[in-house]
């Protein structure tokens, strides 16, 4: 394992990361600086070039890439118990909290006041999803070909409903294939790295490694289908966010359209707008936005909890999804972090990550106009026309009160420039007073 400048011992690390889970607030562009400037501007726990190479390392495994270089400066520092602890700890605060508001939600949801409430947080959310958009887009689309791939992606998904893991996988296919040919076109600045890799890690141990981290994934998996059977609420959840887990590149905006679009009209879990409420609960907790996924667990479960108690499900629902959301976190970083300087040079793994990268931008350009949709009016429904299938608003349900909440959160956003809780906190409010009104 690699040198570092000042390795702490064991019990200051968990010190350290239960600290920065508290306080990781303000998505993974925050939590990335907040660890940058406590691991190693102030202590020196790493050096800063082996922390950007392991960010972008991060940046090409699927899941909050956050929480993985969280665990991977753990596994640096204390090997696999040092990668767990700064993994489990940078999430477990925010898991605690957020499991708390979906509770408090599934139980409050149709009273009148709460659901004024979240109307001023749903228009909230989609000032954060467009600010994203804008954010992501003029930091990844800095060639025509990427600026096609986003635009594709955002059709694809908008106008004929293609699967997100289609597309994603598809992009980065087409990214390898471009690396090779005309590499130019994903990476302005292209240039081959040819410096020593040094040695190969081991091949036994990394499958060794893959196979328990595989059996601690699915074994809850596993029990649910011996006790409850493939039938039962417990075990579709364990399956989704298992299959979701792997192509979650991009973050939680890229795949909560996909998410939204599987648990509203294929399974019935929740309705429309209320993967915006979720979306709004993550971004006022500590933790990965990606933790939205309990929010979905918890209420499927609660909603069909046969045999158990509505809250007893509710619990096991969004448990399950916080495990089989993370547990391959710790595999694909326990896994691939022995490879990591030989990957510094795998350029074309480099630009097929570019591709989905691009790609992810019009992934969110749709997760944008769907939650505009959504809360915007009271009624979207979908149209065929010809091969295409896309979500068209009844223009007679327009929502007024809607629509001015949303221009406040927009203004507070780009205007006066608060930070996501403030507005979160100011529209949430607003919604409430425009109720009583």
């Amino acid at each position: 394992m690699p040198d570092v400048l000042n390795k702490p011992d064991f019990a200051t690390l968990v010190r350290a990361f239960g600290r920065i889970g508290l306080i990781n607030f303000g998505g993974p562009a925050g939590q990335i600086a907040l660890m940058h400037k406590d691991l190693v501007d102030d202590r020196r726990w790493i050096a800063e070039s082996d922390f950007l190479h392991a960010l972008n390392f991060c940046h090409l495994l699927p899941g909050p890439e956050a929480q993985q270089l969280a665990t991977y400066v753990g596994w640096r520092l204390h090997g696999v118990r040092g990668g767990l602890a700064a993994g489990l700890l940078f999430v477990a605060p925010g898991a605690l909290v957020m499991l708390a508001l979906s509770a408090l939600y599934a139980f409050a949801a149709h009273l009148g006041w709460f659901a004024a409430l979240f109307l001023g947080i749903k228009a909230a959310v989609l000032a954060i999803v467009v600010q994203a958009l804008l954010r992501i887009a003029g930091r990844t689309l800095d060639t025509p070909f990427k600026k096609a791939l986003a635009v594709a992606a955002f059709f694809a998904l908008f106008l004929f409903n293609l699967p997100f893991p289609l597309i994603v996988l598809g992009s980065g296919l087409l990214g390898l294939m471009v690396s090779a040919w005309r590499p130019q076109w994903l990476v302005k600045a292209y240039r081959v790295e040819t410096e020593n890799v040094g040695d190969r890690p081991n091949w036994r141990s990394t499958a060794l490694t893959v196979s328990v981290w595989l059996l601690i994934w699915f074994a809850p998996l596993a029990l649910i289908g011996l006790a409850l059977g493939p039938d039962h609420i417990l075990w579709k959840i364990g399956v989704f966010f298992s299959q979701l887990a792997v192509v979650t590149f991009g973050g939680a905006y890229a795949v909560l359209a996909y998410m939204a679009q599987e648990a509203v009209q294929s399974f019935g879990w929740l309705q429309p707008g209320e993967m915006a409420d979720g979306l709004g609960l993550a971004e006022t907790t500590p933790g990965p936005l990606i933790m939205v996924t309990q929010f979905v667990g918890f209420l499927a479960a609660f909603r069909a909890p046969e045999p158990f108690t509505p809250l007893l499900a509710g619990l096991a629902g969004a448990a399950l999804t916080t495990w089989v959301t993370f547990a391959p976190c710790f595999l694909w970083i326990f896994a691939c972090a022995p490879w990591i300087d030989r990957l510094r040079h795998a350029t074309r793994l480099k630009g097929g990550l570019a591709a989905i990268t691009a790609t992810v931008v019009g992934v969110i350009g749709n997760l944008s106009a769907w939650f505009a949709l959504h809360v915007l009016f009271r009624r979207v429904d979908m149209v065929d026309v010809g091969f295409a299938r896309f979500s068209a608003p009844l223009w007679s349900s327009f929502d007024v009160i809607a629509a001015g909440l949303t221009a406040l959160a927009f203004f507070l956003m780009f205007v006066a420039r608060w930070n996501i809780v403030r507005t979160l906190g100011l529209c949430a409010g607003a919604g409430l007073l425009a109720s009583l009104l």
